[in-house]
């Protein structure tokens, strides 16, 4: 494994959040903050440009159904979230095949590796292929294109019908393949 791979796993294993899935505040509530579809965090309108308020923020989101909040032992206020509200900015490859293993960072520097616990999924839309990792708790990351292109590298040709890639043991489907046609 690479320097870096071991680094950002190490602080994947060191990193505690609080425990907002057991927080019940009383106030309920909504709050002008909105997390756009490229991952930036505005409030009333205005970019948060402080990355350390950001990535703050993030360690006291909660989901619940399709609503996301800002959670504390306090207070729960909705917050609005256009897609995902987080982004996979980058990702380190351990290994090859199937004994790799996929580490992604997000644009909140969360690390996360790839797994029946994390797994990728693919969404589509008008642009094509969307694909998420989850992060924790229904918190899903959307994959940045130079990363996605990076995971299509890696796809497998072990079923002619699913392009694929493997992470801790777990198989993820990025995509069917396309047949040619028979003439």
């Amino acid at each position: 494994m690479s320097e870096e791979y071991e680094r950002l796993l190490r602080l994947a294993r060191e990193q505690t959040l609080p425990p907002v899935a057991t927080w019940e505040p009383d106030r309920v509530g909504e709050i002008d903050i909105r997390i756009r579809a490229d991952g930036i965090w505005f409030h009333e309108g205005t970019e948060i440009k402080r990355r350390a308020i950001s990535r703050l923020f993030s360690t006291i989101l909660r989901r619940e159904d399709d609503d996301y909040y800002l959670v504390t032992p306090v207070e729960k206020l909705r917050i609005v979230v256009e897609d995902a509200p987080f982004g996979a900015i980058a990702m380190e490859v351990a290994g090859t095949g199937r004994d790799q293993s996929l580490l992604f960072t997000t644009n909140c520097d969360d690390h996360v590796v790839a797994s029946k616990d994390h797994p990728l999924r693919m969404g589509s839309s008008h642009t094509g292929p969307k694909p998420y990792l989850m992060v924790r708790d229904g918190l899903e990351a959307l994959v940045a294109r130079s990363v996605y292109y990076r995971l299509v590298e890696l796809v497998e040709d072990e079923d002619a019908d699913e392009l694929c890639v493997w992470s801790a043991g777990a198989r993820f489907v990025l995509g069917q393949a396309k047949m040619e046609d028979e003439r």
